[in-house]
Formats: C-alpha cells, structure tokens, sequence
C-alpha cells in the first residue's frame, strides 16, 4: 500500500509540531505526560463490504500507519459488520472486553451503536467517530465535509445540464442509508443547490446502500415517470451508481443521462471515462485514514497538543455538541480530471484502468 502524505495544513502543522518535541511527548507542560507506549492497540470497526474502499484503502492504510507511529509495536484490531448493525454491536462489546486502548468506530447505524459508545467510555475506552458521526459520548470524529460532498455532486449534475437546466426538468434522487448520518448531508448538500432549479420527481432513502436495492428503486422511477423524461439521476455513491444505470439499460434507455456518484471506485472511474456515468467525488482516503491513525495513537498517548492540532474542527451529533473533529475536503472527479485526482494521488495506476476494454476511451482522454 502505497503512502500518501496528509493534508498540506495538517502535515505541514505536525512538522511545526515535531520542531519542537511535542510528537514524542515533550516540550512543556502544556502537553500531557504520556499513558500508553507504543504497544498500542487499535480497535477498528468498519461498517461494510459493498463498498470496496474499506478492506482495499482504509483498513490496510490504518494499519500501516500505527505501525510507522509506534515503532511497528502497536497493532489493529479488525472487525467487519458487513452492513449488519447488530453485528457490529457485538464486534465493538468484544473489543471492550478485550481491553484495547482505543476504538475507531465507522458505525453502520449510528444510532444504535450509542449504547456501546457509553459501555466503551465507562470502560475508559476513547471512542473516534471515524467517516460517519456516531451518537454517544465519542472523543472526536474525522471525515469529509460531507455537506460539501452533496453540493459537489449536484453542482457537477447542474453543469452536465447546462445552460439550459429549467425548473422543470425531472431529476430522480438516489440517497444513501436512512441509518447512516451521512447520508443525511449528503442529500441535504445537494438539495440546497437543486431545489428551484429542477424538479426532484423521485426520492429514494436506499437501505444499507445496496446497489441492487438502488437498482430496483430507479426502475420504479422509470415505471413512474417514463424513461425519456428523466433529465439526470442524482446517485449518492458509486455502488449505486451502477445499480442506476443496470435499470436504464434494463429498461431500453441508450443515450443515459448524466448519473453522479461518490467514492472514485475502480469501476466508477472507468464509467467516468467511457461516459456512463458522468462523475464520481473523490475522497482521500489516505488523507483520512492516516489523521484517524495519527488521532487514535496521539489520544491514547496522551499527546495532547498534536491531538488538538489535528482536530480543529467541531461538529454537534444528536447527542452530544461540540465534538473535535477533522474535515477532509473534496473534489469532484470528471472524466478530465481523472489524471489529477486518482492518478495523481497513486490510487490507481493508469494500467489498473486502462485495461484492453478501456484503452481506446484512455487514449481519448490522453491517459497513458
């Protein structure tokens, strides 16, 4: 797994931070004495495996970075909930009897995992929210301006419809999970920039963010509204996506109108290219797995000063106000931006999406 630097601020803010000791501890009263060494245990729950970002980026990113942090002396603790809610409450109780040092915590409801927050904090286990904001006594939450994410996306959708986007124009909304508080501001980031503009004919809250339950969703759209006289389909990520565009083609539809997504999957990327689907957000993930890894160790360790450093940010979740928190930013990724985004950042190398089926759309867009 390749590394990939941080932040510009947020790397150039821990140098400035290890000029003067405070990385290992030192440097004044200011900072706390340190409660752990570096045998540190990482408690790590993900929340599913439709999207294929976890196991393939954040897991083995987190992993590799508390190994650089600790001198190869501190581990990850690896549980998967695949998408089951109740599962992953089992996972996180297992993790508290098992006594590790902090939990990252990518809840798959975020409402019902509040009751093990609390077990964990009586515990005296530090809980980070970790790409979605769990409810509960967490300690801080990192992920990207996901309210930001929705604007992009529908940004991105209104300029595919050009100048001549009426209030008229029908738009069908694929939203994400009804549990996952992302979810929420992602719809609510692209609403504010659609509503007056067109007119949103067809919702959807798809459950777990399954692409086939997107997929049988879009065709109860097209059975509604009549396939040519979808103007554009706002999909919340790329799994979806896909599921989208299986019901137009499904449904006879040959000339696809202009689909979004989120996430920068492999397949989505090559969608991107070949003009299936019009654009994906890309989203660092190493940008956010390596603060989340830097996060836990810092906590654990009592670095204090680097700890606030690395959360400047606050957000309010239903129960709890104030929360230090890490923003990521994002981007929007079309097809020419490709080179510039995923590319660029060593996600993927030009042959893993040029492969024989794509090279003539790649030498179209000058990818070689």
């Amino acid at each position: 797994m390749r590394r990939i630097a941080i932040s510009v601020v947020t790397s150039t803010m821990i140098l400035s931070l290890a000029g003067c000791g405070v990385l290992d501890g030192v440097g004044g009263g200011a900072s706390a004495s340190p409660t752990k060494g570096d045998d540190v245990t990482v408690g790590l729950l993900l929340p599913e495996k439709a999207n294929t970002r976890y196991d393939k980026f954040d897991y083995p990113i987190i992993k590799n970075q508390v190994a650089q942090l600790t001198d190869k002396k501190g581990r990850v603790e690896y549980a998967n909930a695949d998408a089951n809610a109740a599962r992953q409450g089992d996972q996180m109780r297992k993790m508290i009897a098992d006594r590790v040092d902090v939990i990252l915590l990518d809840a798959v409801d975020a409402h019902a995992i509040a009751g093990e927050v609390r077990k964990a904090k009586a515990a005296g286990i530090p809980v980070i929210a970790y790409d979605r904001l769990a409810e509960g006594p967490i300690d801080a939450y990192i992920s990207f301006d996901n309210d930001l994410v929705g604007e992009v996306q529908a940004r991105t959708l209104l300029e595919a419809l050009g100048s001549g986007v009426d209030s008229s124009d029908k738009i069908v909304m694929i939203n994400g999970s009804p549990t996952d508080p992302n979810a929420r501001q992602f719809k609510e980031g692209a609403l504010s920039e659609l509503n007056g503009k067109v007119t949103i004919a067809k919702s959807y809250d798809t459950k777990d963010w399954k692409p086939e339950i997107a997929q049988q969703e879009m065709a109860d759209a097209i059975a509604s509204i009549g396939k040519d006289n979808i103007a554009a389909v706002y999909s919340a990520n790329d799994g979806m996506a896909g599921g989208v565009i299986n019901a137009l083609e499904a449904a006879g539809v040959t000339k696809l109108p202009p689909i979004t997504g989120q996430d920068a999957e492999l397949d989505a990327v090559r969608r991107v290219l070949t003009g299936e689907q019009y654009m994906s957000v890309y989203k660092s993930y190493p940008d956010e797995a390596e603060a989340a890894a830097q996060m836990a160790v810092t906590k654990v360790q009592g670095k204090d000063i680097q700890f606030d450093a690395l959360t400047q940010d606050h957000v309010n979740s239903p129960t709890d106000k104030n929360i230090p928190a890490k923003l990521v930013q994002v981007s929007a990724l079309t097809k020419d931006r490709i080179k510039d985004t995923v590319i660029a950042d060593d996600i993927y190398t030009v042959a893993d999406i040029c492969t024989a089926k794509y090279h003539a759309a790649c030498a179209a867009a000058g990818l070689k």
